[in-house]
C-alpha cells in the first residue's frame, strides 16, 4: 500500500470518529456553582484579608512621613493596636455593636461575650462559619478605626497610653458608633443614614480620636516658633510612604467592595468607583499643591489619594461614575487645604495629616451621599441626592456627621485626659529628642546608620 493510500485511510477514520469526538467535548448541561452561603464566606475572608493588609499600609505611610528615630515606635503601635483591638472586639466590642439594642444607642447581648453563642448556630456548621467570617470582617474594620489616630499622635505619645486608648476605642467607642449606623435598630439606621463602608463609622471615628489626642498632647518640640509659625519636620522615607499608599489602595478594594456583606453582583462596580475616586483624589491634590506651591508635593499627593478613598467610602454603593470622579477630586483638594488649616490656623500638630484625610474627607464623603446619591443605583436611600432633586438624605447625613463628632471627640478627649492623669500621655522632652525607638522600646530602626539630623550642633562639629 502506498504512503498516499495510508494517509487517505487515516483521514477517513478521523472523519468517522468526528461525531464521537465532538460529543465528548460538549460541556455538561449541569454546571456546579458554589452555594451562596459558601460564596459569601469566601468573599468575607478575601475582603477581610485585604482590609487586614491595610495595617501594613498604615504602618509604612505613618513611618515614612515621620522621623527615623520613631520608626520602630510607629511599627509597634500598628501591630499592638491591632492585637489588643482584636481581643477587645471579641470580648465585648462585637456585643456592644451588634447585640440587642438599648434605645438605639448601644447594643448588648451576654451571649456575644467572647463570641460565645454567636458562633453556636445549632448543628449548622455552615451557619457557624458564616458568623465567624462576618466577625472577622468586622474586627479588621474596628482595628482600622483605632490605627488612624496613631499618625495624628505620632512622635510624642507614651506607648502604654496608646495601648490603653486602642483598647477603649475598639471595645466601646467604635462599637457604639457602629451600632448607631450599621446595626438594624441603631437610631441613625432607623433615620435612614447611609454610610456604605464607613467614611464616618471608621474614618471619622479614628480621626476625631486622633484630633482629641493631638490637642491633649500638644505639638512636637520644634514644630512651632515662639510666635506660632509652623516649621517643617520632614518624613524620613518617602518611598516607604508611597509603598504604604499603594498597599492601602489594594486594601481598600476589600474595604469597600467587601461591604456588600457577601458575594453579590455589585462588588465589581464598587471596586471600580473606588479606584476612580482614588485616582481623582491624587489628581486633585496634585493640582492644588502645584497651583499653591508652584511644585507638586509628593506627601500631599499621597494624602490626596487616601482622601479620594475616604471620600468614596460612604457613597461607593450610591453614586455614578461621574459622581465618583467629582467626589474623589474634591476630596483631594479638601485634604490639601485642611492640612494647612489645622497646621497654620488651629496649630494642631498632625504629623501625617490623618485628621484632614480621615476626618474632613470622612465628612465630605458622608455628605456626598446626600449630594450625588441616587435611588437608581442605591434603593436603600431615603431620597435622591440634592443634585438629583432630593433633599431629605442630605439632612439625614448631616445629622449623622454632627452626632458622631459630638460623641467621639469629647469622649476621646476625656479618655486622653484620664490617661494623662494616671499613666501619663506624653513622653518627656529628653525622650522625645532622643526618639521613641530608644526611650520606649530600646530598638533602632536603622541600627547601622548614624542619624545626624537631631544631634546638637556641638556634636556635629
Amino acid at each position: 500500500m502506498t504512503i498516499q493510500a495510508r494517509r487517505n485511510i487515516g483521514w477517513l477514520a478521523l472523519l468517522a470518529l468526528a461525531p464521537a469526538l465532538v460529543s465528548a467535548q460538549e460541556p455538561s448541561t449541569e454546571v456546579a456553582y458554589l452555594p451562596q452561603n459558601t460564596g459569601d464566606i469566601l468573599w468575607y475572608l478575601v475582603a477581610a484579608v485585604l482590609v487586614f493588609f491595610m495595617q501594613a499600609g498604615f504602618a509604612l505611610i505613618e513611618s515614612g512621613l515621620t522621623r527615623a528615630k520613631n520608626a520602630c515606635n510607629i511599627m509597634m503601635k500598628n501591630i499592638l493596636d491591632f492585637s489588643f483591638g482584636v481581643l477587645a472586639f471579641a470580648i465585648v466590642g462585637y456585643s456592644f455593636m451588634y447585640g440587642d439594642t438599648i434605645g438605639g444607642f448601644i447594643g448588648w447581648s451576654s451571649d456575644y461575650i467572647f463570641m460565645g453563642d454567636a458562633l453556636m448556630v445549632g448543628d449548622d456548621l455552615a451557619a457557624t462559619n458564616l458568623v465567624a467570617a462576618e466577625w472577622l470582617f468586622q474586627v479588621v474594620f474596628a482595628a482600622t478605626a483605632a490605627t488612624i489616630a496613631s499618625g495624628a499622635m505620632a512622635e510624642r505619645t507614651k506607648f502604654i497610653a496608646y495601648i490603653l486608648y486602642s483598647i477603649a476605642i475598639t471595645c466601646l467607642i467604635y462599637p457604639i458608633v457602629g451600632h448607631w449606623i450599621w446595626s438594624e435598630n441603631g437610631w441613625l439606621t432607623l433615620m435612614g443614614m447611609r454610610d456604605y463602608a464607613g467614611s464616618t463609622v471608621v474614618h471619622s471615628v479614628g480621626a476625631w480620636a486622633g484630633l482629641a489626642g493631638a490637642i491633649a498632647l500638644g505639638a512636637r518640640k520644634g514644630k512651632y516658633t515662639p510666635d506660632g509659625k509652623p516649621l517643617p519636620i520632614p518624613g524620613h522615607n518617602m518611598p516607604m510612604a508611597t509603598l504604604g499608599c499603594f498597599i492601602l489602595i489594594v486594601g481598600w478594594f476589600g474595604f469597600n467592595a467587601g461591604s456588600t456583606l457577601g458575594a453579590s453582583d455589585s462588588m465589581a462596580y464598587i471596586a471600580m468607583v473606588t479606584l476612580i475616586a482614588a485616582s481623582s483624589g491624587c489628581i486633585g491634590a496634585t493640582i492644588a499643591t502645584w497651583m499653591k506651591f508652584k511644585k507638586p508635593d509628593l506627601s500631599m499627593t499621597l494624602n490626596g489619594c487616601l482622601a479620594g478613598l475616604v471620600s468614596i467610602t460612604a457613597c461607593c454603593g450610591s453614586v455614578s461614575i461621574i459622581g465618583s470622579m467629582a467626589i474623589g477630586l474634591i476630596g483631594g483638594v479638601i485634604a490639601v487645604f485642611a492640612v494647612l488649616f489645622f497646621e497654620r490656623t488651629l496649630k494642631v500638630d498632625d504629623p501625617v495629616g490623618a485628621v484632614s484625610v480621615h476626618g474632613l474627607c470622612g465628612i465630605w464623603g458622608t455628605l456626598a451621599v446626600g449630594l450625588f446619591g441616587t435611588t437608581a443605583i442605591d434603593s436603600g436611600l431615603t431620597s435622591d441626592g440634592l443634585f438629583y432633586g432630593g433633599v431629605a438624605q442630605l439632612g439625614i447625613q448631616a445629622i449623622g456627621v454632627l452626632a458622631v463628632f459630638a460623641f467621639v471627640f469629647p469622649s476621646c478627649y476625656v479618655l486622653f485626659k484620664i490617661i494623662s492623669a494616671t499613666v501619663g500621655l506624653r513622653v518627656s522632652e529628653d525622650e522625645e529628642l532622643e526618639g521613641l525607638d530608644i526611650s520606649e522600646h530600646g530598638n533602632e530602626a536603622y541600627a547601622d546608620f548614624q542619624v545626624y539630623a537631631d544631634l546638637p550642633e556641638e556634636e556635629l562639629a
